[in-house]
């Protein structure tokens, strides 16, 4: 599995490849609509010439067909085809 995983220097460990598709960790922070949850994933970066590193946070809408993840929960997503105009990933 070693072989399959690539990271880059600017990606933070919470980002993993496998093969071509991404997948994130991130929180839970909205599940109000139907089959679709909302992610935050945060991301440290290292500023490239003053070394200053700093956090970036980013919204997803993912993908749930059941239903069953709640506000607060810790949830690994993928990257997938396009299935609506906004979401582009799915819950592992």
């Amino acid at each position: 599995m070693k072989a399959m995983e690539q990271k880059s220097k600017n990606t933070s460990p919470r980002l993993v490849r496998l093969g071509r598709k991404r997948i994130l960790k991130g929180t839970v922070v909205s599940d109000k609509m139907d089959k679709t949850i909302v992610v935050l994933v945060e991301q440290i970066k290292q500023h490239p010439r003053y070394r200053k590193r700093y956090r970036i946070f980013k919204k997803y809408k993912v993908h749930d067909p059941d239903n069953k993840h709640k506000v607060g929960d810790k949830v690994d997503i993928q990257e997938s085809r396009p299935i609506s105009r906004d979401k582009k990933w799915i819950v592992l």
